[in-house]
């Protein structure tokens, strides 16, 4: 799967993710060598080497994301301040920034790289203080410039210094950057859908991504798993690629506990809506309640009430509020305030994993993140590298939740159930929902 070539369907089978626990990225794409050279592909792989066809796999996927369903004016669009316009400050920054962190570290074929523009070190440097200076986040919105051609332009001149740096330069010293790379560029994929359908939502035409055709979710019994507490682990074991913040693994004491079976769904959130759980302060945390009054939040992002009847905006347009399907669009605030009223709580992100490991819950996975109780601080002897990848996780650990699983938009295979998402607590224009949990 090309991830992010097209909007995932909500509630369409996408594969276990927990398949790919155990392997790479990377180790996915070598594998294509031989199906490239099977496709026809058999001149690009001898011009480009032994790793030609999975070179030009990878090319593809930093390549790919909406290409079918956005125009290049969408591309452009800047609906949250603190993003800039979808292809040229996304996803076709990402990949350039590691090409030329090869560049400048160990000495590679790539130290000779050409610099495309030195302005765009400037310009697109996302948050990374080693690397210098940046355009001030909340402008950049305004950036029309580049062109969504010289976007392209830059784009060829970056995979052609790729090309030769996976051909000629030591395996063993980028590989473990380019598999992070890879990795980052899925969650760029996702993050780019979160920010189509925000901008889709400030348009009046309310524009779909794409229309195809969503079945109507099966209902699901809500029943609960009872696990007995004790001390356990968590975090990755170090087997396949993880992100730093996913580890160390190490030993944590639980208490008896209960955990949903599945998330909470539209059809229990209208009930949340009905008896006034937006209006009810005792439900909600201080600065939730601040946010429900600033805002004027009364049901989750996207929803709208028309006649009675609830709709919600979505990637394939405007539909009827589904009362099967797992709420989505909800703050870590609203998650919160519906376990109070329901009498339960949220999970903490240790309990999630735990009882995620029995792979008997529903719905673990390919729907919504779920948001947990569990601020996001780093683990036990959890130190960041000493290079400017020591900004991509640590820098981040304040002020900001967790949310495990994954969701309706994340790419085949990205994530496992270590995988520690985050966000901030008023944030809702993610795939976010919640599952229950209890005390024993």
């Amino acid at each position: 799967n090309v991830a992010g070539q097209k909007f995932y369907q909500g509630g369409a089978a996408m594969g276990s993710a927990l398949h790919y626990v155990t392997q790479s990225l990377t180790e996915m794409f070598i594998r294509t060598m031989e199906e490239g050279a099977a496709a026809g592909e058999q001149a690009t792989a001898e011009h480009l080497g032994s790793n030609g066809a999975w070179a030009k796999r990878m090319t593809e996927l930093v390549s790919s994301t909406g290409r079918d369903q956005l125009s290049p004016d969408a591309l452009a669009e800047a609906a949250i301040p603190c993003f800039g316009p979808t292809a040229a400050a996304g996803r076709l920054e990402t990949s350039k920034a590691f090409a030329k962190a090869f560049a400048d570290r160990h000495g590679l074929p790539t130290a000779a790289y050409r610099v495309f523009d030195e302005a765009y070190d400037y310009l697109f440097n996302s948050y990374y203080e080693a690397v210098g200076p940046r355009h001030p986040r909340a402008e950049r919105g305004l950036i029309t410039r580049p062109s969504l051609a010289d976007v392209h332009t830059w784009r060829a001149h970056v995979d052609a210094a790729m090309i030769d740096l996976i051909r000629h330069g030591d395996e063993a010293i980028w590989r473990p950057l380019l598999d992070l790379g890879l990795n980052h560029e899925e969650q760029h994929q996702e993050l780019i859908l979160m920010d189509i359908l925000h901008a889709f939502s400030r348009n009046p035409l309310e524009p779909a991504y794409d229309r195809l055709r969503i079945e109507h979710a099966s209902p699901l019994a809500l029943g609960w798993k009872d696990l007995p507490g004790g001390l356990a682990e968590i975090g990755h074991d170090g087997h396949g690629f993880a992100f730093d913040n996913e580890g160390p693994r190490h030993k944590v004491w639980l208490e008896p506990f209960r955990i949903a079976s599945r998330p909470v769904t539209n059809g229990e959130w209208l009930e949340f809506i009905a008896d006034g759980g937006y209006r009810e302060p005792r439900l909600w945390l201080s600065d939730g309640w601040a946010a429900v009054q600033r805002e004027a939040w009364n049901a989750p992002l996207y929803w709208r009430e028309d006649g009675g009847a609830w709709t919600a905006l979505g990637l394939s347009g405007r539909r009827p509020v589904d009362a099967n399907a797992p709420v989505c669009h909800v703050s870590h605030y609203e998650a919160d305030a519906f376990a109070r009223w329901s009498g339960k709580r949220l999970p903490t992100e240790a309990e999630w994993e735990i009882a995620a490991g029995f792979g008997d819950l529903d719905q673990l996975e390919g729907q919504v993140w779920q948001w947990t109780a569990s601020p996001y601080v780093a683990y036990p002897r959890f130190r960041p590298a000493g290079d400017a990848t020591g900004e991509y996780n640590g820098k981040f650990m304040s002020g900001q939740m967790v949310l495990r699983g994954s969701s309706l938009a994340t790419p085949p295979g990205h994530a496992r159930i270590t995988y520690r998402n985050f966000f901030p607590p008023a944030a809702r224009w993610a795939f976010s929902g919640l599952r229950l949990a209890d005390d024993v």
